[in-house]
């Protein structure tokens, strides 16, 4: 039986707030941004651990068929069977090279350009074919598909990689603005912020103090029209630019750069933005979603017709005359 700090049984009630209270503090901690960001640091440790692994593990298996490949039938531990072997590790090298750099940017969701694309297609062809060359000339379907595995899922490995872990990021940054957007609990101004400590002999009544009212204008002011200047506004504060750009900065950039009759792609994003592939097509879609918004909130306003009446003809003129 549960008892509290007096050693009282605690009625049915008294639990269900314990465990309220508990679940609160629990769910409060498990919603914190750098709790969110510890994890996510776990995640990615264990998704680049895995990811390297296996692009080492293929790029293992493709050096010996690609050793034989450039040795041609050349007699063993001679100079060109020895000269073979760096042909592989020589093309493995600069794809990790890549990767290595990739690995970093794509965590501060910086592009690489497209020569690392084309880097990392280059290396991905040059395997493949010294791979599988033998198996399609004696049109050996099943070394095809043996040989062709390692190296696609190398490439594939390679492309993803990135993604990952700009989608990691992007879910650290996400979780960081949904807990720095949230508002702080205003209290009322009628009632006072409880004192910490309060002192003894403290006068209890509310000392009031007395608001000095502006003088009343004169009549001449008075009826004088007051001519109202409209206040300048502030230039906007120029943003700080630092080496890291957030998708938001992306979606401002691209939205700057479009114009009507511009198809938003995720192509025509990096073109203009140099974002990476996985970035993109989030940016493409938050830029879409923000121009349907303004054209939504659009309204346009059409003058109000001249209800002056005119007064024309004889008897318009009539009047006129008699005044």
């Amino acid at each position: 039986m549960s008892t509290d700090a007096q050693h009282k049984p605690l009625s049915e009630a008294d639990k269900l707030r314990q465990d309220a209270a508990s679940a609160a503090q629990v769910r409060a901690l498990t919603n914190h941004p750098d709790v969110i960001a510890l994890r996510t640091e776990k995640v990615r440790t264990q998704v680049d651990a895995a990811i390297w692994i296996g692009i080492f593990l293929g790029l293992a298996f493709t050096m010996v068929n690609v050793q034989t490949f450039a040795a041609a039938g050349a007699a063993p531990w001679s100079l060109p069977w020895l000269s073979a072997w760096l042909l592989d590790p020589m093309v493995s090298l600069v794809l990790v090279a890549v990767l290595r750099a990739e690995q970093v940017t794509a965590r501060y969701q910086v592009g690489t350009g497209v020569w690392a694309h084309r880097t990392k297609w280059f290396a991905f062809l040059a395997t493949y074919v010294m791979n599988t060359w033998k198996s399609w000339v004696a049109l050996d379907v099943a070394g095809v598909v043996l040989h062709s595995v390692p190296p696609v899922l190398v490439f594939l490995a390679a492309e993803t990689a990135p993604v990952l872990r700009d989608r990691l990021t992007e879910a650290v940054i996400r979780a960081g603005q949904a807990a720095h957007g949230s508002t702080p609990e205003v209290m009322p101004a009628s009632s006072p912020a409880p004192a910490d400590h309060p002192v003894a002999g403290a006068a209890e009544a509310a000392v009031t103090v007395p608001v000095p009212t502006a003088p009343e204008p004169a009549p001449a002011e008075q009826d004088k029209p007051v001519r109202r200047t409209p206040a300048k506004r502030k230039a906007p504060a120029k943003r700080k630019t630092s080496g890291r750009k957030l998708s938001a900065d992306y979606v401002n950039e691209a939205r700057a750069a479009w114009a009507p009759g511009i198809e938003i792609t995720p192509a025509w994003i990096r073109e203009v933005t140099d974002c990476g592939r996985g970035t993109s097509s989030t940016v493409a879609a938050q830029l879409r979603d923000q121009i349907q918004a303004e054209t939504a909130t659009t309204v346009t306003t059409t003058p109000a017709p001249d209800t002056t009446d005119d007064v024309t003809g004889p008897a318009g003129l009539s009047e006129r005359a008699a005044a």
